[in-house]
């Protein structure tokens, strides 16, 4: 089974959420919100989540899928695991910020 590797991008982004959530609506919301991610990602092997390609203008490779109010980007490695490249808000300009994350410089 893959291990699922949450890369520095998206590491910030999950402590962002969190942030935002909690100042927004609580802990306790923040740390439900937050668990269910972690469930969605959990199930990107099992193919428990449907993802989709990143669409070829988005000039990266990877897939990406939605949670509640985000998109979640992920790449195969190659050691066999899956890296969480970013977490994006809909509301994020997605195309600037997914070429930054996928191509850290």
């Amino acid at each position: 089974m893959a291990a699922i590797r949450i890369q520095e991008a998206a590491s910030h982004r999950v402590d962002d959420i969190y942030r935002y959530t909690r100042d927004r609506w609580g802990t306790e919301q923040a740390d439900r919100y937050i668990s269910g991610l972690f469930e969605a990602l959990d199930k990107i092997e099992p193919r428990g989540v449907t993802s989709r390609p990143i669409p070829a203008e988005f000039g990266v490779e990877g897939y990406f899928f939605r949670y509640q109010q985000h998109f979640i980007y992920w790449r195969n490695l190659s050691n066999g695991d899956i890296g969480i490249v970013t977490i994006l808000h809909e509301r994020m300009h997605q195309i600037d910020r997914l070429r930054a994350d996928f191509d850290p410089r």
